[in-house]
């Protein structure tokens, strides 16, 4: 393996139509951070960049909302976004914004060098226009009827119900998000990058030299690339964002895709003026933090960018981690369901390592993972404060009760005591492993066994006890004690940064680093600590009740305005209802759509016969627990071929105000084929 220089980390660059959340912090930042941390208690050169995304539809939705202009938007939300990180302890070398000078400078620079070289190829194509607002729809200011699934509120380039990825034109009856009407098609002219032209390359430098990458990482690699890739436009119609340097190139921007990775170019530009070495010297290692979502963006058409520039250095690693829900449901920013980063910090000052750990612990680093404020509290109470903090807490206290805070004279050591300090050595390995691998949650359980080693070895030796009948044996108790407190100070840096700070000072001790993890003399004899308080507190009921009510006032609200938003149909007359031919079904087979998240594969008898029904339901119900469940079924709808699949029919759901779905049935048995009326 390659022994580098330098490590060049960067970090997904928020949207800044909003504040962070937890949800963020779990996929992107903690981990980057923890990463960051360790690498500079090991001695290395390290640059972690990071910055808000400022162009793109989702600001100008956001202004078109808030009734201001692009640039309000991303001024608020930049300096909130960049707030909340420090306070938070998100260690950025630098934290930039993609509507800086620089940025566009660099993005710019970039586009026309590839321009220059030919890298691009001129489309001319009809899109959607909306002639009442004078502009070329982007795809989010579209939605229509998903034509895989028939859900009605589909985007122009997704389907959220679904999962498919889509195109404007794939819509049912679309509709302009400005102003409601039907949008006309309209030829415009976009330059594209040709990434089928990179599939062999992409190919070899994947799937063949990056094996080692997660399952999750590789795999959807892996399927994008053997679906075969499609050139993808670099350009857009939209009056925000950075102007397409060329003539001809009139009211047209640089797609956000397109600039947005740059951004990591240019923050590390206005950070020093050395920047190529950082971004061009094969002996700099870079590493992407990002979310699932960002996948291919950063492991297929940023490195086909990279590449067809010539100069750059690509990823080494793209160590990305799925979605974290919240008490079981999906985040969502525009349903504010959500933890934001700026409120946690007002509710809960001076915890802002507690929710580093929680997150860390349950990080969703291999599948969806779930945070819930009862396991939040759990995780305060049970481990932080019964566990370490129980430890240091007792260690400190002893020294200062037997030895008025002034570490005691070694003397020989049992097999028990050399035993317990190797450990350390062992858990050192484990962690330093771990973090390597970007096992972070992994990481921090060795390092949490460090306190339970501790905690264990006072509870083992009872030193309140021994004192009464051999003092001299306390002195090694202790002294032993004290080497693993100091310890500690180093192996949870990367973690909890605020708390090994306190811990240092309640030792009396300046920063050490990774080396110097393991050794049994960080705390010579005869030397002073100070005071020692509580490192951390219990988190009560109440605290955690407002936090859970906070959540269900949200739910409410958001029940309100779904209803409000969510108005009857117009009517209908009985002979448009009567076309319908809808049964009662049961499920007899049912298995997952391969590629897919939401669609599962359904045998359903009607009672007139046995057919297959795809439908979008996979996120909500497994598989093999649905044989046997009856439901109401449309038979006479046309079959429809989805993902390689004919649908004969749908089965009708009922969607619940947060989304989740339930069966449309009888309360009893019924005879499969009884008409539904």
């Amino acid at each position: 393996m390659k022994h580098f220089k330098r490590t060049l980390i960067t970090s997904a660059l928020p949207y800044a139509n909003g504040p962070v959340h937890i949800g963020h912090l779990a996929g992107v930042y903690v981990p980057a951070d923890i990463y960051a941390r360790f690498l500079r208690l090991n001695g290395e050169e390290v640059a972690f960049i990071g910055g808000s995304d400022e162009h793109g539809v989702p600001i100008t939705l956001k202004a078109k909302k808030e009734g201001v202009s692009p640039q309000d938007v991303v001024d608020k939300y930049h300096g909130m976004i960049k707030d909340s990180f420090e306070k938070f302890g998100i260690s950025f070398d630098v934290y930039s914004r993609t509507s800086s000078k620089v940025h566009h400078e660099t993005a710019s620079e970039i586009f026309r060098t590839l321009y220059d070289k030919g890298a691009f190829i001129e489309q001319t194509s009809e899109q959607f226009y909306d002639e009442e607002a004078n502009q070329f729809l982007a795809d989010r200011y579209i939605t229509g009827t998903c034509p895989k699934c028939n859900y009605e509120k589909a985007y122009g380039d997704q389907c959220e119900s679904c999962g498919s990825t889509l195109n404007a034109t794939d819509l049912i009856d679309p509709k302009s998000v400005l102003s409601g009407n039907k949008p006309l098609m309209k030829q415009t002219k976009h330059w594209f990058l040709p990434l089928d032209q990179y599939e062999p390359w992409l190919r070899e430098w994947i799937l063949e030299s990056h094996k080692e990458w997660k399952p999750n990482v590789y795999g959807q690699c892996k399927s994008w690339i053997d679906g075969g890739l499609n050139p993808r436009a670099v350009t857009r119609d939209l009056d925000w964002g950075i102007p397409v340097p060329v003539e001809g190139a009139e009211s047209k921007v640089l797609y956000v895709w397109f600039d947005a990775p740059i951004g990591y170019i240019s923050a590390t530009k206005e950070w020093t003026p050395d920047w190529e070495k950082w971004w061009k010297d094969s002996d700099t290692k870079m590493v992407h933090f990002i979310g699932k979502d960002n996948i291919v963006f950063h492991c297929i058409i940023f490195p086909a960018v990279l590449k067809a520039e010539g100069s750059y250095i690509l990823p080494e690693n793209v160590p990305a981690n799925e979605f974290l829900n919240l008490e079981g449901d999906k985040i969502s920013t525009s349903r504010n369901w959500a933890v934001w980063l700026h409120e946690y910090l007002l509710d809960f000052p001076g915890k802002e390592d507690v929710l580093k750990y929680t997150l860390t612990a349950n990080a969703p680093e291999t599948k969806d993972n779930d945070f819930t404020w009862k396991d939040f509290q759990t995780r305060n109470n049970s481990e932080l404060v019964a566990i370490f903090g129980n430890f240091v807490n007792r260690a400190l206290v002893l020294t200062e009760k037997y030895y008025d805070g002034v570490v005691p004279e070694k003397g020989e050591l049992t097999e028990y005591d050399t035993q317990t300090l190797a450990d350390i050595i062992t858990l050192k390995a484990a962690v330093t492993r771990a973090i390597e691998t970007y096992h972070f949650r992994e990481a921090l359980k060795n390092a949490m066994d460090m306190a339970r080693l501790g905690n264990k070895y006072l509870a083992d030796m009872e030193p309140w006890k021994v004192v009464k009948t051999d003092p001299e044996r306390v002195k090694t108790i202790m002294h032993t004690a004290l080497q693993i407190t100091a310890n500690l100070t180093i192996v949870f840096e990367p973690f909890l940064p605020f708390t090994t700070n306190r811990l240092r000072g309640f030792l009396n001790l300046n920063p050490l680093n990774w080396s110097e993890l393991g050794r049994t003399d960080l705390i010579k004899a005869g030397h002073k600590i100070n005071t020692p308080e509580l490192l951390f507190e219990k988190i009560e009921d109440d605290a955690i009740q407002a936090q859970v009510d906070k959540l269900l006032a949200t739910k409410k609200t958001n029940e309100l305005e779904e209803a409000m938003t969510n108005p009857a149909k117009s009517n209908i007359e009985y002979e448009d209802f009567a076309k319908l031919d809808i049964r009662i079904g049961t499920i007899i087979a049912a298995e997952k759509v391969a590629k897919t998240k939401k669609l599962l594969k359904l045998t359903i008898d009607t009672g007139l016969d046995k057919r297959t029904v795809v439908s979008g339901i996979a996120e909500y119900f497994e598989p093999e627990k649905i044989i046997g469940q009856q439901v109401s079924i449309l038979i006479n709808l046309a079959p429809k071929e989805l993902r390689g699949i004919e649908s004969q029919g749908m089965i009708l759901m009922a969607e619940n105000s947060d989304g989740t779905l339930e069966f449309v049935t009888t309360p009893n048995k019924t005879k499969e084929g009884s008409e539904v009326r």
